[in-house]
């Protein structure tokens, strides 16, 4: 397993059509290879422009070409691939869906987001996310050649119960392909990546989509590595760009042992799921 590795996220933006977005996901992998990225990840919805309108005309079943073409990129460019997320098809019901390849083009993991962005807040800003997508029930943790790594979805970044639990199932590193509002993105974007990572002494690492001047949701974009300490590594603006961090697994372990807050968790006072492998 490698202990040190480069992590990019294509903070893409996302083009109405969908083969011009695909072309450009392509071309910012290869660029990541490249530049020695070992694991690199896209952004929510990140071929599929965010609105209920969308997600039903360019859904694909698990082996449609979109999860074809990421599979094949991840051999291509011998890389680890977290595919952001697509709406993806079963029989007649769509999945907020995130596929997860090896250096091989294996299809290692599938997370479907388990927690729904329903939302209407006080400036205006309303979603019903579960008018188009069923909810997911895992949770999602995998082994690859980098160490284990854990996958959620935008939304379920809010429940800290689910991060907890794929922390104590052995994630050092977890992954979170998102797309918050820019209100939303303002009040908390940094202050929940960071307090993720710092909970479970772990990496976070949320791959943004880059805002669209346009028409149609504003993304808050602002990529961002995080380290086991709460120390931000990297973080974008809201434009397209790559952002690359060195992610460390030793430094895990350091700030374990220094500040050893999730090494005494209390099993016995408060509940905690039993297959833990810290």
């Amino acid at each position: 397993m490698e202990q040190e590795f480069k992590l990019a996220l294509c903070q893409i933006l996302t083009e109405e059509n969908k083969q011009e977005t695909l072309d450009k996901a392509e071309r910012m992998i290869r660029d990541a290879a490249e530049h020695g990225a070992r694991v690199v990840a896209f952004p929510e919805m990140f071929a599929c422009p965010y609105s209920h309108p969308y997600f039903r005309p360019y859904a694909e079943t698990e082996g449609g070409p979109t999860v074809q073409r990421m599979s094949y990129w991840a051999r291509e460019y011998g890389v680890i691939l977290i595919g952001g997320s697509i709406p993806e098809l079963e029989k007649d019901t769509l999945y907020n869906t995130c596929f997860v390849f090896d250096e091989e083009g294996n299809r290692i993991a599938r997370h479907r987001k388990d927690h729904l962005f329903d939302i209407s807040l006080q400036d205006g800003t309303y979603f019903r996310e579960s008018d188009s997508f069923a909810r997911g029930n895992d949770i999602c943790v995998f082994d690859t050649s980098c160490g284990r790594m854990g996958v959620a979805i935008c939304f379920d970044v809010r429940f800290p119960e689910l991060i907890r639990a794929m922390a104590l199932q052995g994630a050092r590193l977890i992954v979170l392909p998102a797309q918050f509002t820019v209100s939303t993105g303002k009040a908390h974007w940094e202050t929940t990546m960071r307090a993720r990572a710092m909970d479970n002494e772990i990496y976070f690492a949320a791959a943004a989509a880059a805002r669209n001047p346009g028409k149609g949701y504003k993304c808050w974009g602002h990529s961002m590595v995080v380290g086991p300490f709460g120390d931000v590594r990297a973080q974008a603006d809201e434009s397209e760009q790559i952002v690359y961090a060195d992610i460390r697994l030793a430094d895990v372990d350091r700030v374990r042992q220094e500040l050893p807050t999730f090494l005494h968790l209390r099993d016995d006072l408060y509940r905690l799921p039993a297959d833990r492998k810290t």
